[in-house]
């Protein structure tokens, strides 16, 4: 199955409107025939957020934020996957959750991000409750999604487990942060997950002034198939990020190196 999948490098709006943002983004990927658009992690925070802020900040997710993206999707006739803020029923701080609408304007999945970031001053674990499952796969006419979030990368048996689910592209909704070796970490990462899964890697980058700010599709052999909004170099500006999707890839490069029949869970 062949299919354009678009990635919105995007930074947090100077008006603070998050959803003209994402209606602003899904125009253009309507334009592009793209059947999949994706945005980063910290989609809807300004900057690093204190608990209290994260509170006022959260929503359920049939709250008009949700809503929102839903009727965005169905308008354009995309499927679309972010991040938000999710209320804690439970009264602790809120979760980190990334979701999935169709292009009919419906909730198709959601997942709450299970690995929190605790390293290099940040503590993420202070401000957010972690979800208690690995990320989700969602069907769609076009692929199955594995879903993960930003620190989440650095787990391979998340990843593995997404692809033994039956993933063939896996999303990583990121605000990864910047700093020495930060950026060759992110590109070898989303590479490794790809090469090791034999299959399509997305990694969706903020594009705020903290962050790395690059957006990058690896394919299941390693290559790469898109990188930066318009550009062949890392860049840290906005702009959607437009790739190339065949999935009979996956089928090609798995009987190729058949790693998966290769496997021996009973002794790892």
């Amino acid at each position: 199955m062949q299919f354009t999948l678009a990635l919105a490098q995007s930074g947090y709006p100077q008006d603070g409107d998050v959803l003209a943002q994402v209606e602003r983004f899904a125009e253009q990927a309507e334009a592009t025939g793209a059947a999949l658009l994706c945005f980063p992690e910290a989609l809807v925070s300004p900057r690093e957020l204190s608990v209290p802020e994260l509170h006022s900040l959260a929503e359920t997710l049939d709250g008009p934020f949700i809503q929102g993206i839903c009727a965005t999707a169905k308008r354009n006739h995309l499927w679309i996957a972010g991040t938000m803020s999710e209320v804690n029923s439970a009264g602790g701080p809120p979760f980190n959750t990334a979701f999935v609408v169709d292009d009919a304007g419906a909730l198709r999945g959601s997942y709450q991000k299970c690995h929190l970031y605790d390293a290099h001053g940040v503590r993420e674990s202070e401000r957010m409750t972690a979800g208690s499952q690995l990320g989700v796969v969602v069907p769609t006419p076009f692929c199955t999604l594995g879903l993960a979030i930003c620190y989440d990368l650095r787990f391979p048996e998340a990843a593995r487990a997404l692809a033994l689910a039956g993933a063939d592209l896996l999303l990583y909704p990121a605000a990864w942060y910047d700093g020495p070796h930060k950026l060759s970490h992110w590109e070898t990462l989303l590479k490794a997950r790809a090469i090791e899964n034999e299959l399509f890697v997305a990694g969706i980058c903020h594009a705020g002034e903290r962050f790395v700010g690059e957006s990058l599709v690896y394919g299941p052999l390693g290559e790469l198939v898109a990188q930066g909004p318009g550009t062949d170099a890392p860049s840290k500006g906005e702009g959607l990020v437009i790739a190339r999707v065949d999935t009979s890839a996956v089928v090609s490069a798995r009987d190729a190196m058949p790693v998966f029949r290769h496997r021996r869970p009973e002794l790892y």
